[in-house]
């Protein structure tokens, strides 16, 4: 399996509450939403297509917790069928099983060691939704295949960041980019030289 990065990103590089006001306020985060208009169709697209891709999803706690509130009894998206449907990897030391959204599995120990052995097993992508934290760590242990970023025309100028100080450094490979109506580029990133899996 390969670990594939699906990631909103202002290009000061806040990944901090794209979606909703409320969504993560850590930190004094005033923000929150800033993602919201600049969708269209070329990024609905992307999404889409994301989501068609044969595998599983990945997720933080925090993330798990909140698409938990929001994505499972909607019913006006093409997004919470196959949400629903697909299985979800969590990440996490405080949860505990039986996990209340149908087809998620709690990862044991270490989240990086965790990664590192689904890797291992036969089968399609496994794409990370939000999870800064846990991207992060993955990160620092080379196991990330791909970083799909929607990199947004927005210089926020504080909030949790993808790339922070003191992570390690990487090279990546541009292998695919498209720009949507709103300003979004869409750059799809491969990791090369020392650290590639």
């Amino acid at each position: 399996m390969r670990v594939v990065v699906f990631m909103s990103v202002t290009l000061d590089g806040v990944i901090q509450a794209p979606a909703r006001p409320d969504e993560d306020i850590r930190g004094g985060f005033e923000h929150g939403g800033w993602a919201v208009p600049y969708a269209d169709e070329v990024m609905g697209k992307a999404a889409g297509e994301g989501m068609a891709r044969p595998g599983s999803l990945l997720l933080g706690r925090r993330t798990y917790e909140d698409f938990f509130t929001v994505w499972p009894n909607r019913t006006d998206n093409p997004y919470t069928e196959v949400l629903n449907k697909r299985t979800k990897y969590v990440a996490s030391r405080t949860l505990q099983e039986p996990l209340p959204w149908k087809n998620s599995t709690l990862l044991k120990g270490d989240a990086a060691e965790a990664v590192a052995r689904l890797k291992k097993q036969p089968g399609g992508d496994v794409m990370v939704l939000g999870s800064g934290e846990l991207v992060q760590s993955l990160m620092r242990s080379n196991l990330i295949d791909e970083y799909i970023l929607l990199i947004h025309p927005l210089v926020l100028g504080s909030g949790r960041r993808l790339f922070s100080d003191g992570g390690p450094p990487a090279t990546l490979r541009l292998v695919d980019n498209k720009t949507t109506t709103t300003g979004v580029v869409i750059a799809t990133y491969q990791p090369v030289g020392e650290g590639k899996q």
